[in-house]
């Protein structure tokens, strides 16, 4: 549903003369890093966008990272932009997406946008917890009033999530925990929509779940199984109302969320 509207928008700012162009920046060879880009450039040229692959080596420098960044910048083909994290070690990411033009800041991640985000403004949100909140609202799922625990607390996923899920219009009460929460089990189990964004395979299960809560699985994480979440999902299925799988869930709405940021900054360029 988000790509087809995302496809529709292309093709309107098509029709006045306006094409949009997704950026992507990736330093190295890593294997993980190498199939997100390539979904996500499939995505873009599917929804009618153009699509600029930016590869650097992995012995590349900060300088070249951050020089290849302000390229894009002052490029008018290209509408939204980002770079792919995380970059080799040596480099700092922070510094490379803060380089980034806000008006072009695709994954929502720049501090411009974060800082927007906390006063309930601003158009480019992060990807993933604007993923998130498109699969609340496609499947009508409650939150006003209802307890929200997020686990873990990045500005990636974390921290950002629990902004959109207490703001205004949205109301849930938002609890942040994470790795070194005291009784961390005693309290997903009061959540009615628990959001698992910490990293780390399985490291919540079945029995931290309240019967018939929606949960949120945002991990990938790589095993010897194949890619598998932050929820054991096999006991979690058992108990959850809902439950979004690991791989195929939060992972395409969060490629749907990027889609939808970059036509959103060219719409907002020729406004």
């Amino acid at each position: 549903m988000v790509r087809q509207e995302v496809a529709d928008r292309v093709a309107t700012l098509k029709d006045r003369g306006k094409s949009v162009g997704l950026a992507t920046v990736l330093v190295g060879e890593d294997p993980a890093s190498q199939v997100y880009v390539r979904s996500k450039h499939r995505a873009a040229e599917k929804a009618g966008m153009l699509s600029f692959d930016h590869g650097l080596p992995g012995d590349a420098t900060q300088q070249m990272v951050e020089d290849k960044v302000r390229d894009l910048n002052r490029d008018p083909a290209v509408d939204g932009m980002i770079v792919q994290l995380p970059l080799p070690a040596g480099l700092d990411g922070n510094r490379a997406v803060e380089t980034i033009d806000p008006a072009k800041d695709a994954d929502g991640l720049h501090p411009y946008s974060l800082g927007l985000l906390a006063l309930e403004r601003g158009f480019l949100r992060p990807a993933t917890p604007s993923g998130i909140m498109r699969i609340l609202q496609h499947y009508d799922i409650a939150t006003s009033g209802k307890l929200a625990v997020i686990v873990g607390r990045s500005f990636l996923v974390g921290k950002p999530m629990a902004l959109l899920l207490g703001a205004k219009g949205v109301d849930a009460t938002v609890v942040q925990a994470h790795s070194r929460t005291k009784d961390l089990a005693a309290l997903t189990k009061k959540a009615d929509i628990l959001v698992a964004a910490i990293g780390r395979p399985g490291f919540i299960d079945g029995s931290q779940i309240k019967r018939g809560a929606v949960v949120i699985d945002v991990g990938i994480n790589r095993t010897d199984e194949g890619l598998v979440g932050d929820v054991d999902f096999d006991s979690a299925v058992k108990v959850a109302g809902a439950i979004t799988p690991v791989p195929g869930g939060v992972g395409i709405m969060t490629v749907a969320s990027l889609l939808a940021n970059t036509v959103a900054a060219a719409e907002h360029a020729v406004s």
